[in-house]
């Protein structure tokens, strides 16, 4: 790189994909810097996204699987309902401790942190505003890994009380009675399921028919009707007319749906997508646009239209995961900086966090069958599993699909406890190639949930061979 610029890599955020990339771009031995304009490292990932909500997932079941154990020594009039601000203690505490993780993992590779707000002036020039200070900066390479925030509700205005979006949940004061969700997409189902499990009357309403389409048909059948069980109701095919509140005392959400219906509730938690965090950057000057969603097109090495700006992680959109954010970052640190790089795997799992939690990786049935792709499919569940006995989770189901004619995996799909754990065996042999004899001949250890493979690969072995496969 030549001298003319302060950096070789500049960093606009630190969340997963600018922390990889710049750690990537420092053990190189370049020049990087990451620059944030929020009060701790960790991008929207660590502040209102992954680490938070899967934190206060965890509290939710620890509360609930506390206050079942202790029901039977309840004090007469005493209230086992838990307080927002004892779930999220917790979530505070590993937010705080991720954020020092992160911060000595820059120092230790040398990385620059600036602080404040950043803003392109041209191609190459990058100022960052904190407060009444600023300063501008140089770089051969720019990554734009800013991540996204909350789509605005429609109507009233989001007061973090009562009208909420997901970036309010980790700031709550208070547990409603009841909430509706509006939009039945991965984050509006994830709380919908974890404010149910704490007997809060839960309604989501979504323009769809079904939520999660994407997931397999049979698994998504499952998690509606575990969320049904604990008195979830749900409004396919609703729109939100106009969203407002009650005079009160208290105030309450008022939803006003297009069929004339109307809902009201402590909170409504409006859920309908994500906006790329890409406002405030002068893209113009850099060269640059975004779409209507604020999302920044790239090629496959997340090269922009301007070459040595690179974008990477949930502003550039799909899958918009965590983990395949962090990738893109590292991958575009070696693209820029000329260093080989192996493209991104195609099997990727996927996570859903909701109670109970799903994942899957690889294809789906639905997805298969519009290709014509022949396929036989394998079940266990885990009420069949000892694991599954002594987990006392008795409704886990675990489904694998095999190519009929050469054996080969196609796809893992789970719901149920520790699914996102387990899918990781399954993508191993998809990243491999290996298919349903390496399934039979495994031993796995007993008592795990790892046993679904083998039983679900014999399922699927016995209906090959009894079709003439």
């Amino acid at each position: 790189m030549t001298d003319t610029f302060e950096y070789d890599l500049v960093c606009i955020g630190s969340g997963p994909a600018g922390q990889r990339a710049a750690v990537q771009a420092a053990k190189v031995g370049r020049r990087a810097a990451v620059i944030e304009r929020r009060g701790s490292l960790g991008g929207v990932c660590l502040d209102t996204g992954t680490i938070p909500s899967k934190t206060f997932r965890e509290a939710v079941l620890w509360t609930v699987s506390t206050a079942a154990h202790a029901d039977a020594s309840l004090e007469s009039g005493a209230s086992a309902r838990p307080t927002a601000e004892a779930l999220l203690a917790r979530v505070q505490d590993v937010v705080s401790r991720e954020a020092s993780v992160i911060a000595n993992q820059l120092r230790r590779n040398g990385v620059d942190v600036l602080r404040g707000e950043a803003s392109f002036r041209d191609p190459h020039r990058v100022a960052v505003h904190n407060g009444d200070t600023w300063r501008e900066i140089t770089a051969a390479n720019v990554l734009i890994a800013v991540g996204t925030a909350a789509a605005a509700a429609p109507g009233a205005p989001v007061d973090g009380t009562t009208i909420l979006t997901s970036d309010d949940i980790c700031r709550l004061t208070r547990i409603p009675r009841s909430i509706a969700v509006v939009g039945a997409g991965v984050i509006g189902m994830e709380y919908a399921s974890m404010f149910a499990a704490l007997g809060v009357d839960v309604t989501i309403v979504d323009k769809r028919e079904r939520p999660l389409e994407f997931l397999d048909s049979e698994i998504v059948d499952e998690l509606i009707h575990q969320m049904r069980k604990r008195n979830v109701y749900f409004r396919g095919g609703e729109a939100v007319a106009r969203l407002g509140t009650s005079d009160g005392p208290p105030a309450r959400a008022v939803l006003e749906l297009e069929s004339g219906k109307r809902i009201v509730s402590d909170m409504v938690l409006f859920s309908v997508g994500r906006q790329g965090a890409t406002a405030s950057l002068g893209l113009e000057h850099a060269g640059l646009c975004a779409d209507e969603r604020g999302r920044i097109a790239v090629t496959a090495e997340f090269r922009t239209s301007v070459p040595h700006i690179f974008a990477a992680g949930d502003v550039i959109g799909y899958p918009s995961l965590a983990a395949t954010s962090s990738e893109q970052g590292r991958l575009a640190a070696c693209y820029a900086l000329g260093v080989p790089a192996r493209a991104m795997g195609q099997h990727f799992p996927i996570g859903i966090y909701a109670i109970p939690e799903v994942s899957m990786v690889g294809a789906a049935e639905h997805e298969l069958t519009k290709a014509k792709v022949p396929y036989e499919v394998g079940i266990a569940r885990y009420r069949e599993i000892a694991r599954g006995q002594i987990l006392g989770d008795d409704s886990g189901f675990f489904k694998m699909l095999f190519h009929r004619e050469n054996r080969r995996l196609l796809g893992v799909h789970i719901i149920g406890t520790g699914a996102t754990e387990l899918v990781h065996i399954g993508q191993a042999v998809l990243g491999l190639g290996g298919g349903l004899d390496y399934f039979l001949e495994t031993v796995f250890n007993y008592p795990t949930l790892a046993e679904c493979y083998k039983v679900a690969a014999l399922n699927a072995a016995n209906k090959l061979s009894t079709s003439g496969a």
